[in-house]
Parts: structure tokens; C-alpha cells; sequence
């Protein structure tokens, strides 16, 4: 419970809370990631929620990635049937390759929820995640196993979602067989498969029990993936149900498949930003694997939707109850009441939006009347929870329709609290606020209706508190108008972070999550900072006209005909360019302490000082002074011990330099830490936001540790390397820290800079993927080697494009073979080149400690001018020897390479970093 509100009321419906904030971007082309989409408002809002309001069905999908939902289907089933659909994506896919930046790991892993987030509000469903973590590409569900301690982490959270959410049908979206490709993906529906029968059985996971959830038999499973993605046929043995994402919707204005591309193109990191799909007939099919209700097939063995054979109706929720239904005799009569107000309001909403409103509202007095009675009944304690809960969604569904129905809004905005709720430069924008700050409280309540209302009082709950303010109370808002009012708050001491609920302590190498706030288990983020509560009612002759619908309520002796509405708080802003931004507002530290930056390499040679940055920023005025010092290993030295800190105005940064002395160094790893001591508190982690003008925004947190690689590493003098970047990675920050004279090479300047000044470069990884320049410059390139200078390519994804470019000096054949296996044994093919012994002696130990994979995108074909340095392969497969290709060209040497040394270096995997100078140094070892 959040205060006296369950928590997924607060975190799940969020795109419905956010949807009661305002009506006036209805007009705008493109609806911001904190507005509500033009289909969730007006008349338009208001049949998608009579729609749910209409139905008990209730689907959960299980997948493993972001961007792997059937995104068609969801919004098929959540928009076009109204069915309650959720969304289980194990993993955050943190262990991706992001395609719009250089972020990796727990950063890219928020950046894919919210991407996730922001797609699901086009598919209407709500969102869940288990603990596991994506620890990059697996060829089988027994690796991911290992990876992810077994079968029981997973199975525990899709266990604990199924008990909370109650489905009626479980849709895997795979297969759970070869036919899924990635053993994350085989791994997500043999799960999904397990979890079926273990959430129905109560000695599963017996703790759940006792915190309270109840075994739940859903009632049909089905598997995906039957006939491959995007068939637009299917055997009639592979599947049960086709359904027909492209049939267009006309309260979406396009088909289910194009409403769901565009939630799906927000997931830019997986480069969905141009998938687009035509109009037409678009089917997906899935398979029936288990039922426990009877199958009702047609003659080829086909259902027509997931739900043949459940009754989703309002009134279908009293037979459910089995003998139970005894003990509450009028339920069916107070249903079917229920049930046919939903049918007269849809059919009225097509005509009167406003006169969808009575009976509307006569199903929500229904629902309560039926709640309370619920309250006082005998049912046992499973059907009398699983009965409120559903209650409980019908209840927040109508409540929402009616608002829609009457035109009423809430919208809250957060600011400094001499801005009285006016806008303000994103410099002075309070997007994250800090215990101890006063802040101002600009909440507007917008009548849209023909009715005057009569406001109840507003409720905030945030910061730890729940509170009243009395404001709005009392206060009559008439027809068409809008009121506001402004108070301060202050953000109280204790107040929690707005942070992450889970953690890895070493992201490059645990594939589990510790979640630090149970409460919040399972959901994308925390909620909202701060939510707001509104209360109001109907006045004079709209009080009459609805009450004669019959009122179960009472307030201060009186009939109650109203409702109530929500709105999180939102901080609004102008950004540099003069265009209005919302954020949601958060709650950080005083003090964010960062070491910059995160990971450094250190050659054991090395007798000189480490320069260590601490960069050290203030989000609260008249923060108390401190001091700044760092922990380092025993025998080892710091100048000066520590920093006066005096930051004493909000947004103030400042970085602080001290200079360590490494003392007997011995290849190993160890840990630098930073602290702040101010106001009696020791601050001793950073954050950084983390957003995108198309998504909502949260904040990233991380310790202020700067964790070093000890490496014995011989660096050749000289050597001038010039890096041209791709999709982004931190080599260059590793080479830099080891002593190699780097330069970071804007891909621009290949056509006319002066490449002979550079004894090496280096092409990022997928650099022709990502820059246009590289491609067409190519030749630019080639010419450089040939006249003798050394260019080593990394791995790139785009095949066809790759090949057909004929970017290689020979003929060769960039293929999709990858080696997923990082402990793999690899074989050193040419013992004899001098890629193994200058300026570094490479052998089988510089294999050890590999992270996330050993390599992708290895070539499979090449002409004879290319000579294969080394093998390795996954379990059970051939040898691959295309990860490592060296030829000779004029005087200098080509080099491609798809081991994965983009993600070796910067965690500072000594054999790689020995191997890569190596590569750096080719066609010099007859300089030793």
C-alpha cells in the first residue's frame, strides 16, 4: 500500500492518470511523452475505456526483451477488445548494443524501460519486469539458465505477476524451441510454460503465500512463434488462433499494427526509429498448449480469439465464483444492473459523450454499492480478494470514463516557489528536488461539462506523507472554467530518492538484479515523486439529474453523485530552444559525487601519479559545506587527503582533482572511492538523468567508486592512433589511460585530413553501419594502408549492406556467426605472427575473464589473402576462425576483428587490452 491506496493504483494506470491532465494537446500533431495520445481523450477516450469497462478478460504476454512484444496483438486485445492486457518482458535488454548512443549496461537497461514504457502507451497495456538481467546474446535457454541461477529466479517474479494479475490466458510470445533464435527468447516461453502450472499450486513459492497472494489457475496458455515472424500464412497444425492486427480501427484511426508501430518506433536504441508497416491484412498466430476450461474448436482445430470458452462478461464474474455464489445471492442482480449502464453508455457515447456520463456514472455507483457489500459478505478470503480486485479496476475505469464523459482534468505542476506556477528556463526548472527544499504546488482543476462542481479538497501523497490541503475545498468550479491555486510545500528530511528500485553491484558481469525496494517488485520504476487527489461532486440540478440512477453513497447526510481524479506532478519548463518540456518530478540527494571516469586502466609499469576527477554537484540552495576524500588501497597515497567542498547554491557543480600514488602494483583489480561528508551525512553516490525528447524522464544512480584495472601491458613508443567512432564505445578512454597517444577522429574528416600522421586507425564498432562518411571515404582508407599504415575494422551488423560495399581490401563475407560463450576456449591459429608477441606475449591466459560474449559478426568467407589468427565457437558448434583476419596490403595491414573488444576494454580485461595494443602495433614488430 501507498498510503491508503494499493500501489499498482498509483504505478500501473499511469498512461490513464496522465491522461486526466489535460485535453488541450488534442490539437497537436505530436502528443509529448507526458500527454495523454488524442485516442485516450474526448469522445474518442471514452469508448476506448467503455470498451474495458465492457469486459473482464484479462492477458498477460510473456517475452524477454524490450522490443520483442507483438506489439499488433496487444493493441488488438487492449484497445480493440478492451481486454486488461499486461506486458512481462523479463529482462531490461541492458546487455544490448544501443544504436543512438554509447550508453551500455544498467544506464542503457533505464533507457530501454522507458522506451518500453513509452511503446506500451500505444498498445494500452500496463508493464512488468522480472529480476533477471540481459547479459547479452545467448544460442540456448540451459546457458541462459546458468546465467540466471537457475529456472526459480525468473519463474519466482512471473509467478508473483501471475498471482497479482490474475489472467485468464497466459500468451508466450515465443515458442520455447530452436525456432526462437536467442535463448533469452527460448527461455521467456519455457518459463512461461512452468509458471502456468507452478502459480496455480500452492506449495510454489510458499512465501508468496504467506505475504498474502493466493495460487491462480489461469485458465489457457498459448506459445508464439509457430510460424515465424511476420508469416502471412500457417499450417492449420502449427496454430490455434490467427489473429489480424490490420484491420483498422476507427477509434484509432489506423490499423492495430500501425498504432502499435508507432509506440514501437519510440525504442530507438534497437534502431526501430524507421519500421514502418503498410496498410493490409497483418496476422499473427499462436498455438493452444494447455487449457483447463473445454476447447471449443472449429474443424480445422482453430479457436477465433484467445477467450472461446471464457465468459468475459460483467455478469459472467458471479459464476466464477463456483459455490461460493451462494453466499452472495444479489451480486448477479447488481451486475447485470452494472452491466447494462455500460451497454446504454456506449451506445450513447457514439452520439452524446456528455450523455454517456449517466449511465456511466449509474455503473460506477453500481461498482461502489457492490464494493461495500463485497466488504461485508462471507466469501472466503480468495474469491472475496480476487473479486474486489476486479471491482476495484472496473471502479477506477469508470471513474475515468466519466471524467472523460464530463471533460474534467487535473493537471499539477511543480516549480520554484517564486514562479507561482509560471514557466521557467530549464536552468531554473525543478525537475529533481532535495530534502529540505521548498517548492511551489500549482494544481488546476479544468470543468469541462455543463455542470457546476463542487470540489471535496485536494490530496497530495509523496515524500513519504500523505497530506490534505484544503485549497480547492469547498471551492465551486463553474461550467467551462478552470481553477488554480498556488501553496508551498516543503520537501521533507527523510524523503526516499526517486531512484531505481534494483541494482547489479557489477553490471558487466552479474546477470541477477538485487531489488532494494520490494514493494515496488516487478513494475518499470517507483511511482511519481509526488501524486495529487481530487475530489469533486455535481451541484443543483446535475445532482438530480444523475441521482435518480440510484446513489449507494452518502456524504454529510446527502446524496453523493461525483467522483474523483488523479494527476502525478509534472515539472514544466522552456529548454534552450524556447519549447515547453514536462518532466515528472523526483527526489535526489543534496550532493550527487561521481568519479570520472568509472573505470580506469593502470600499467603495472607505471611510477607516475593517477590523476582521479571527482566531480561533485549541488541541487539545493544554502547546502551545508563539506569535505571530499577518497578511500584507496592500503599502501596507497593521496594528494591532498582531502577537499574543502562549498557549494551553496542549487546547480552548482564543481570537479576536484586529487593525485594518486599506486604503491606495488601486481596485475589485479582494485577500487577507488569517493565520500562527501557534509551536514552529518556522507554522500558517496552520483545520478544523472536520464531522457529523450520523445520519452519521460528518471534518474540513473551509481556509486562513486572508480574501479581499476591493474594490467601488464608494454605500450610501443610512438605510436599515434587515431579512432574513428561508430555506434559509440569507450575504447579510446581505456587506450588513453595506458599511455597510447589517441585521437578521436570525427569520421568527417576522413576525406580531408591527413591519415599518414597516424601510425594506426581504428574504425568503431559498426562504423559503416553508423556513418556515412566511413563508406563513402573507403577507398580513402584502403589507400592509407597501402601505403603503410595499419587499420584494424570492428565487428558491423548491417550484412548485406557490409557486403555488398566490398569495404575490404580482398574478397570477403561478413557474416551473423557470433560466439555468445565468453568462457569458450579460443585457439591461437598462427602461433608464429607477430600479432602474438609484440609488444606483448599472448597465450591462453589473455582468454581469461572475458565479459558478456567473445565475439559477433565473424566473417565466414574470405580470399586467401586474409590469413584466420584465431578460433573459438560455442558448445556443440564447428570451429568459427573468421573473428580475427589479417592480410597485408601494399606496405601496410588490414585487420578486421569481431571479438568483442568493445566490451572487454572498458571493463578492463587484461588480456584484451594486451591483445588490442597488439593489434595496434601490427606491422611494426620489425621496430622491436
Amino acid at each position: 500500500m501507498i498510503g491508503n491506496r494499493p500501489v499498482w493504483r498509483w504505478i500501473a494506470p499511469l498512461a490513464v492518470l496522465i491522461a486526466l491532465t489535460s485535453t488541450a494537446f488534442a490539437q497537436a500533431v505530436k502528443p509529448g511523452p507526458l500527454d495523454p495520445l488524442p485516442q485516450d481523450t474526448g469522445a474518442a477516450g471514452v469508448k476506448q475505456m467503455l470498451r474495458k469497462l465492457n469486459t473482464t478478460g484479462r492477458l498477460l504476454q510473456i517475452d524477454a526483451h524490450p522490443d520483442d512484444e507483438d506489439g499488433g496483438m496487444l493493441t488488438l486485445e487492449a484497445r480493440g477488445n478492451g481486454i486488461a492486457t499486461m506486458l512481462l518482458t523479463l529482462n531490461r535488454g541492458e546487455g544490448g548494443q544501443n544504436k543512438v548512443g554509447s550508453n551500455l549496461f544498467d544506464v542503457l537497461g533505464v533507457l530501454r524501460t522507458l522506451e518500453l514504457t513509452a511503446a506500451d502507451r500505444y498498445y494500452g497495456v500496463e508493464q512488468r519486469f522480472t529480476r533477471v538481467a540481459d547479459f547479452g546474446f545467448s544460442k540456448s535457454a540451459d546457458e541462459t539458465f546458468q546465467k540466471w541461477g537457475g529456472h526459480d529466479v525468473a519463474l519466482a517474479d512471473i509467478v508473483r505477476v501471475i498471482r497479482e494479475f490474475h489472467p485468464d490466458v497466459i500468451a508466450a510470445r515465443f515458442s520455447g524451441t530452436s525456432r526462437d533464435g536467442h535463448g533469452h527468447h527460448q527461455a521467456s516461453a519455457l518459463l512461461a510454460q512452468e509458471a502456468y502450472h507452478a502459480a496455480a499450486d500452492p506449495k510454489r513459492f510458499p512465501e508468496q503465500i504467506e505475504e498474502g497472494l493466493r495460487p491462480w489457475q489461469t485458465k489457457k496458455l498459448y506459445v508464439g512463434n509457430v510460424c515465424g515472424f511476420g508469416a502471412s500464412t500457417c499450417p492449420d497444425e502449427n496454430y490455434t488462433v490467427k489473429l489480424n492486427t490490420g484491420q483498422v480501427d476507427p477509434a484509432l484511426g489506423m490499423s492495430y499494427i500501425q498504432f502499435a508501430m508507432e509506440g514501437l518506433r519510440h525504442q530507438l536504441s534497437q534502431g526501430a526509429g524507421g519500421w514502418s508497416v503498410e496498410p493490409g491484412d497483418r496476422f499473427t498466430f499462436y498455438k493452444l498448449v494447455d487449457s483447463v476450461v473445454p476447447p471449443q474448436l472449429d474443424k480445422n482445430g482453430h479457436e477465433k480469439d484467445f477467450f472461446d470458452g471464457i465468459d468475459t462478461t460483467v455478469l459472467g464474474l458471479a459464476p466464477q465464483l463456483g459455490a461460493e455464489e451462494t453466499k452472495v445471492p444479489w451480486l448477479t442482480d447488481d451486475l447485470k444492473k452494472i452491466a447494462d449502464n455500460i451497454g446504454q453508455a456506449a451506445q450513447r457515447s457514439g452520439i452524446d459523450r456528455v450523455g454517456a456520463a449517466e449511465p456511466i456514472y449509474a455503473a460506477l455507483d453500481g461498482l461502489r454499492s457492490a464494493r461495500k457489500r463485497l466488504m461485508d459478505s462471507d466469501l472466503s478470503p480468495p474469491a472475496k480478494g480476487w473479486l474486489l480486485q476486479m471491482i476495484d479496476l472496473k471502479e477506477l475505469q469508470a471513474e475515468t470514463a466519466f471524467n472523460l464523459a464530463l471533460d474534467v482534468s487535473l493537471s499539477v505542476t511543480v516549480g520554484p516557489t517564486a514562479s507561482a506556477g509560471k514557466l521557467v528556463t530549464e536552468k531554473d526548472a525543478l525537475t529533481v528536488v532535495s530534502p529540505g527544499q521548498e517548492v511551489n504546488v500549482s494544481v488546476t482543476f479544468h470543468n469541462g461539462s455543463k455542470y457546476p462542481l463542487f470540489m471535496q479538497g485536494v490530496s497530495l501523497e509523496g515524500f513519504g506523507n500523505w497530506f490534505e490541503h484544503h485549497l480547492l475545498r469547498d471551492a465551486v468550479v463553474q461550467p467551462g472554467q478552470a481553477l488554480t491555486r498556488n501553496f508551498s510545500i516543503r520537501v521533507p528530511r527523510e524523503s526516499r530518492s526517486t531512484r531505481p528500485y534494483w541494482h547489479r553491484d557489477d553490471p558487466e558481469r552479474q546477470s541477477v538484479n538485487t531489488i532494494d525496494q520490494k514493494e515496488y517488485a516487478t513494475f518499470p520504476f517507483p511511482p511519481a515523486a509526488l501524486r495529487v487527489h481530487a475530489g469533486y461532486e455535481l451541484l443543483g440540478g446535475a445532482r438530480a439529474d444523475l441521482s435518480r440512477f440510484g446513489s449507494s453513497l452518502e456524504r454529510n447526510g446527502r446524496p453523493y453523485v461525483g467522483t474523483e481524479t488523479y494527476a502525478p506532478a509534472l515539472v514544466r519548463f522552456l529548454d534552450e530552444t524556447g519549447k515547453e518540456q514536462k518532466h515528472l518530478l523526483a527526489v535526489a540527494p543534496v550532493f550527487s559525487v561521481m568519479l570520472e571516469p568509472g573505470e580506469q586502466a593502470i600499467r603495472v609499469e607505471n611510477r607516475s601519479a593517477t590523476i582521479v576527477k571527482v566531480a561533485v554537484s549541488c541541487n539545493l540552495s544554502g547546502a551545508p559545506s563539506g569535505d571530499l576524500s577518497l578511500a584507496v588501497p592500503s599502501g596507497w597515497r593521496v594528494e591532498p587527503a582531502s577537499q574543502a567542498v562549498k557549494l551553496d547554491h542549487r546547480g552548482a557543480t564543481k570537479a576536484y582533482e586529487f593525485k594518486v600514488f599506486p604503491a606495488s602494483l601486481k596485475e589485479g583489480d582494485a577500487e577507488i572511492r569517493a565520500v562527501l561528508a557534509a551536514g552529518g551525512a556522507n554522500y558517496s553516490e552520483g545520478y544523472s538523468l536520464v531522457t529523450r525528447e520523445d520519452l519521460g524522464s528518471f534518474y540513473y544512480y551509481q556509486p562513486a567508486i572508480q574501479r581499476v584495472s591493474i594490467v601488464d601491458v608494454k605500450v610501443p613508443e610512438k605510436l599515434k592512433v587515431a579512432y574513428i567512432l561508430g555506434a559509440g564505445d569507450d575504447i579510446p578512454t581505456t587506450l588513453t589511460q595506458i599511455g597510447i597517444d589517441t585521437t578521436v577522429l570525427p569520421a568527417e574528416k576522413i576525406a580531408s585530413g591527413d591519415l599518414s600522421k597516424y601510425g594506426t586507425i581504428v574504425l568503431g564498432i559498426r562504423a559503416y553501419d553508423t556513418q556515412k562518411d566511413i563508406a563513402a571515404n573507403n577507398k580513402k582508407l584502403l589507400d592509407y594502408v597501402s601505403a603503410g599504415g595499419t587499420l584494424v575494422v570492428q565487428y558491423n551488423a548491417g550484412v548485406a549492406d557490409f557486403n555488398s560495399g566490398h569495404f575490404t581490401p580482398y574478397p570477403a563475407e561478413l557474416s551473423r556467426t557470433r560466439v555468445s560463450v565468453e568462457e569458450t576456449p579460443v585457439e591461437i591459429l598462427a602461433p608464429d605472427d607477430g600479432i602474438f608477441h609484440y609488444p606483448n606475449e599472448i597465450s591462453q591466459r589473455d582468454f581469461d575473464g572475458w565479459v558478456q560474449e567473445r565475439g559477433l559478426n565473424f566473417m565466414d568467407q574470405w580470399d586467401d589473402h586474409f590469413k584466420p589468427l584465431l578460433a573459438s565457437h560455442d558448445p556443440g558448434e564447428p570451429a568459427q576462425k573468421g573473428g580475427l583476419l589479417r592480410a597485408q596490403y601494399g606496405k601496410g595491414t588490414y585487420l578486421y576483428t569481431g571479438y568483442a573488444f568493445f566490451r572487454q576494454l572498458p571493463a578492463g580485461v587484461p588480456g584484451a587490452i594486451r591483445l588490442f595494443v597488439n593489434l595496434l602495433s601490427a606491422g611494426r614488430e620489425s621496430s622491436r
